[in-house]
């Protein structure tokens, strides 16, 4: 796996006026936890950070290079400032070979089924699945071929091809894609028209008789009193 490396160099504490300093020269203030050691603070260079970091996902692992010192984390959360919408600060969660960890990897849908040239439509329900393995094993996506999907079948977590060293945690039902005809959609909507046309003549019929019946029910009682 091709792993992209930041450069950083160590931070050391500074006051709110240096930081904000610091941040107009182009630097972007991190802290880099959970290796099982006290926190690192450092700082990157922004537009590397945001050309390396640019499209990566929650399961995407970065290298970071802090002056010779090389580890490898997540990107957990980046604040941002209110107005400019600027990054100010990135927090990492590192990560470390043969520590389980749990991950969300993206499901990426790869060709177009044969249920879609037929007319129908493709629905994506999840976009991502739950996993446990080691770092060294976690995919940053997961391609699923949807090329063979017809109409009204779908694909779940359970056809997935199998991953050497990741545990799926997911449910094996959960529905990754399928194909819904939408001819079949639109038979329901004239089947319920049909029906309405159907009732309406009844309906009259039976608005009709009610008057005749309640005259009926009127000379009988005058032919009583009689």
């Amino acid at each position: 796996m091709n792993q992209s490396v930041l450069k950083a160099v160590p931070r050391k504490e500074t006051t709110k006026g240096e930081l904000n300093q610091l941040r107009s020269q182009g630097n972007i203030p991190a802290v880099i936890y959970g290796g099982g050691q006290a926190a690192t603070h450092v700082f990157l260079d922004e537009k590397e950070f945001l050309r390396v970091a640019s499209g990566i996902s929650e399961s995407t692992i970065l290298g970071i290079d802090i002056e010779g010192k090389k580890l490898r984390a997540f990107v957990k959360a980046r604040q941002r400032e209110n107005l400019s919408n600027r990054i100010i600060h990135v927090d990492f969660l590192e990560v470390v070979s043969g520590r389980i960890l749990h991950a969300r990897v993206p499901l990426h849908l790869v060709g177009i089924p044969v249920g879609v040239k037929e007319g129908g439509i493709l629905e994506n329900p999840a976009h991502e699945i739950e996993v446990e393995c080691d770092p060294d094993h976690l995919p940053e996506k997961i391609e699923v071929d949807v090329s063979a999907l017809h109409a009204n079948h779908s694909i779940h977590v359970r056809d997935l091809p199998a991953m050497t060293g990741v545990k799926v945690l997911s449910s094996s039902e959960l529905v990754v894609a399928v194909v819904k005809y939408a001819k079949a959609e639109a038979e329901p909507v004239a089947a319920a028209a049909a029906e309405g046309a159907a009732a309406a003549p009844a309906e009259g019929a039976a608005a009709a008789a009610a008057p005749a019946a309640g005259a009926a029910a009127a000379e009988g009682a005058k032919t009583e009193k009689k």
